[in-house]
């Protein structure tokens, strides 16, 4: 399958340059970096979460869960993980779970973990499980300008 129309699309409207790194099947974001061979702490994995409101999906490194009470404090609202069957129909260009860390070009709110921030390089699901998106991490903010920064994962 490779990348997603809709990521490809507004990562090319929006003039980032990017690399697909492909790799063997992984399903955890853990296993997708080193089955790649880059770093950890510089993959990002998305989580899709839901409120009352609707949708937001949360971008933590790849060794971190997303913290929900943190979270629901924080936003002083009450947040919980999004089922498969929603997660499938938001992203209907994906494979069944490889959640691309881009919300914007899917309507969805992001909220990225600190943890992210500065990083020179970031990798992302693009809508397999056989490949990662490497973007520099400057064009995260970019890409992503409306995005809530703050401490949102902790470490597994």
């Amino acid at each position: 399958m490779g990348l997603s129309i809709s990521l490809q699309e507004y990562l090319e409207r929006c003039d980032v340059p990017y690399e697909i790194i492909e790799h063997q099947r992984a399903t955890t974001m853990l296993a997708a970096a080193h089955c790649a061979g880059v770093p950890e702490d510089k993959v990002a994995k998305a989580v899709l979460l839901e409120d009352e409101d609707g949708y937001m999906l949360a971008l933590v490194p790849a060794a971190c869960a997303v913290e929900l009470g943190r979270l629901s404090r924080m936003l002083q609202r009450r947040i919980g993980l999004a089922t498969e069957s929603e997660v499938a129909e938001l992203f209907g260009d994906c494979e069944t779970g490889a959640v691309p860390a881009l919300g914007t070009p899917y309507g969805i709110e992001v909220l990225i973990d600190d943890r992210l921030d500065g990083c020179d390089d970031l990798y992302f699901e693009g809508g397999d499980h056989r490949s990662l998106v490497h973007i520099r991490g400057r064009d995260l903010q970019r890409l992503l300008p409306e995005a809530l920064h703050a401490r949102i994962g902790t470490p597994h």
